[in-house]
């Protein structure tokens, strides 16, 4: 547990990750907070991503594409497999995918990280 900034971050155990997944209230939230759990990338990254970044025509894409434009060092366009939960996860967003980004906000750009991501975590304590 982290005191004052210093130390280690707690690790959720599977049983507390299956209680957070069950507060969140759509679809959208459990997509977006997915990719970030079984992809490792930031909400940054998950926020300003495309459609075309997990869906095809026929579906989920087996590989989820962060492009380089929005990684922290803007290295490189990184692909990364997608997994069983994960997929359910996008396959029940489906519908609520903007044409565009992936996550659309009001305005049809990707959601604002500074907005939406705490929004989500306060709504149901996890015991």
């Amino acid at each position: 547990m982290k005191v004052d900034g210093h130390g280690q971050t707690k690790v959720l155990t599977t049983h507390e990750i299956a209680k957070l997944f069950e507060a969140f209230e759509s679809a959208r939230d459990r997509a977006l907070f997915g990719i970030c759990l079984y992809t490792g990338c930031r909400i940054s990254e998950a926020c300003s991503m495309l459609t075309t970044d997990a869906y095809d025509a026929a579906g989920v894409r087996m590989k989820i594409t962060l492009r380089k434009a929005n990684t922290k060092g803007k290295q490189e366009t990184r692909q990364i497999p997608v997994n069983a939960v994960l997929k359910g996860y996008l396959e029940t967003y489906r519908a609520g995918a903007g044409k565009q980004y992936l996550f659309p906000g009001r305005h049809g750009r990707g959601i604002s990280i500074r907005s939406q991501p705490m929004r989500f975590c306060g709504r149901r304590a996890i015991a």
